[in-house]
């Protein structure tokens, strides 16, 4: 690990202006971005330390949810209000990690880990993300875990987080806050890039710009929600697929539907394929099926994870099925 400088902002302003100079990121809980900083996978020459900020709080009024970027993902996942109506986030982040790593992970934090693309996380590799123009030694090499979704000539590597998938799920917003007071929203859906000819740039952030909180609507498709996850172990283990449902039926019939998937795509992916075949339709097995079918158009497998595209469908299927039972 390189030497670097630990600040520690009075104020989110501070904290903005910190994070703008050359070199600099911030931290929260640390849990990704310290073991990235020993592997010498990152390099920072300023860590500005988010914890003294007042942005811990879990808010439910006037029909949303605001989950502040430095509240613990154990306290979001047992909070009431969020198993009640949002059971799809709980479900996301006790998948997550382990119970220690929840107890210091972040909100913010969890949306910013990076790939655990094998390549990316050892510097005895070529890695376009991690060094551009380098090469991607994953396309023809170890490649089971990785991305069959939103994928380049230059990068592969699939997204880690299981929250943001439910976040995508539940059309969830992200507030930013830049330098000089600047503020704006995002959807989640829009916040990751997919890597294109510029896999080293993996959000929409700016210099200097920070995840103040995450906002969802609270609607009844949201309490009818549901995560599920597939991995090679029952825990401590990234997703070889993932699915987030939420629905909405009355009288038989799908009022709304949102999906989206995890473990398959280089960013958390939107699946409107399947909310397509899903809303207006009768509430059946049949319509499931041929919904889950839907899933994963235009996916291009590499040479080890074309069963990704069948786990998939499966998994979409599986979920909507327990959310309609």
């Amino acid at each position: 690990m390189q030497s670097f400088q630990l600040m520690h902002p009075a104020s989110v302003e501070a904290a903005r202006t910190a994070a703008a100079a050359h070199g600099a990121k911030y931290i929260a809980g640390g849990t990704d971005l310290m073991q990235l900083m020993k592997n010498d996978v990152e390099a920072p020459d300023r860590l500005i330390d988010l914890e003294p900020l007042p942005l811990t709080r879990i808010v439910a009024e006037n029909g949303s949810l605001r989950l502040e970027a430095m509240a613990r993902m154990s306290d979001v996942a047992a909070h009431p209000v969020v198993r009640e109506r949002f059971p799809v986030i709980s479900q996301a982040l006790l998948l997550s990690a382990s119970p220690q790593v929840r107890n210091m992970g972040t909100m913010g934090g969890n949306l910013m880990q990076r790939t655990r693309c094998g390549y990316f996380r050892d510097t005895g590799f070529a890695c376009n993300k991690r060094a551009p123009g380098s090469g991607c030694p994953a396309i023809n090499g170890e490649n089971r875990m990785l991305a069959i979704l939103g994928g380049s000539t230059h990068c592969i590597a699939a997204h880690p987080s299981d929250l943001a998938v439910a976040l995508v799920a539940l059309d969830a917003t992200v507030e930013l806050y830049g330098v000089n007071g600047a503020q704006r929203t995002v959807p989640v859906r829009d916040f990751h890039r997919e890597p294109g000819d510029t896999p080293q740039i993996e959000n929409v952030l700016a210099p200097g710009e920070m995840i103040a909180a995450i906002v969802m609507p609270e609607t009844p498709a949201a309490r009818r929600s549901l995560y599920i996850k597939v991995r090679d172990r029952a825990s401590f283990e990234f997703a070889l697929v993932s699915a987030a449902v939420a629905l909405q039926a009355s009288n038989g019939t799908i009022q709304d539907a949102r999906v989206a998937a995890g473990g398959v795509g280089t960013r958390p992916w939107h699946l409107p394929e399947v909310e397509t075949a899903l809303r207006g339709k009768t509430l059946n097995d049949q319509t499931l099926r041929e919904a889950a079918a839907q899933a994963g158009l235009g996916a291009r497998p590499a040479s080890q994870n074309g069963f990704k595209l069948t786990l998939l469908r499966r998994t979409v299927l599986r979920a909507l099925q327990t959310v309609a039972a």
